[in-house]
């Protein structure tokens, strides 16, 4: 009965047309640490134009909303706005942070990066939170 509940819920995610953000950092860090998943801390500004650029292109790429939705727990956060650890400072935006449950950050990458570099970037934060 559980695989058929992990299936459903895989099948859900794959076919979601939206990233499945948490509300707030504090949220994602606890689901975080309970699924044994790593963060994935995206800090945009309200007047950034490749903040928009990546939510409008990369963060809307079926293929980047699956892996994102079934091996990350995601958060996306409003510099100077939200409330997030003060470590994960970005001068530059967009940031996209990888954590682990704990809070350490186990990779970063500043900037817009199209579909195919952002699927390389989360492969790589996949394969550092393995270690």
């Amino acid at each position: 009965m559980k695989k058929l509940a992990l299936l459903v819920l895989l099948m859900a995610n794959l076919f979601a047309n939206d990233i499945a953000w948490s509300d707030t950092y504090e949220q994602a860090q606890a689901k975080a640490k309970k699924e044994s998943k790593p963060m994935l801390v995206i800090i945009t500004t309200e007047q950034c134009r490749w903040c928009r650029k990546l939510e409008a292109t990369t963060l809307s790429d079926d293929a980047i909303i699956s892996k994102i939705n079934t091996r990350f727990i995601p958060v996306h956060v409003t510099r100077d706005k939200s409330v997030y650890p003060k470590n994960l400072s970005a001068k530059m935006v967009p940031m996209s942070y990888f954590i682990d449950g704990e809070g350490k950050v186990i990779h970063s990458i500043p900037g817009y990066w199209p579909s195919e570099d952002y699927q390389s970037i989360l492969d790589d934060a996949l394969r550092k939170a393995k270690k």
